[in-house]
């Protein structure tokens, strides 16, 4: 059995239409004004930095002040933050987990500043410390206060 195969009884975009020259020449002109093709090599889209990455350069950027930076942490954390955290552990009822916690982050305070550590670690290291003893202060209170606890 063979196939026998017409122009006339192919498909309509299976044909193969003999396209006079002058013609294919401005349709190929026409196409190429009307469809302009934008290579993506020229797109260029805007870096946009998060905020982490700029209070990390910030952080950076503070290195000429890392004895301000070491005094400020140093005394913020040992005069008040600190304090305050313990005394509320106290009046909560004296929990070991919190007391561990809250001297971890005063040491890692401690350690970060009194290591000469850059500022882009010790700035970040004091503020976590902060969020850290007013997560526990914030769960004292979630406890309750009772004087009688601390005797």
């Amino acid at each position: 059995m063979t196939k026998i195969t017409d122009y006339n009884y192919l498909p309509q975009e299976k044909r193969s239409v003999s396209k006079p020259n002058l013609w294919y020449k401005i349709a190929l002109k026409m196409e190429t004004i009307l469809q302009q093709t934008i290579s993506p090599s020229f797109v260029s889209k805007s870096a946009k930095t998060s905020v982490i990455s700029k209070f990390m350069n910030w952080c950076e950027n503070q290195d000429t002040n890392r004895f301000g930076w070491l005094a400020a942490a140093l005394g913020a954390h040992g005069c008040l933050f600190t304090p305050l955290t313990l005394f509320a552990i106290v009046l909560s009822g004296n929990s070991i987990t919190l007391w561990m916690v809250a001297i971890v982050a005063m040491i890692a305070v401690l350690v970060s500043n009194l290591s000469a550590m850059p500022t882009k670690i010790s700035i970040p290291v004091f503020l976590l410390s902060i969020i850290i003893d007013l997560a526990i202060v914030i769960t004292c209170i979630a406890i309750g206060f009772n004087i009688a606890n601390a005797y």
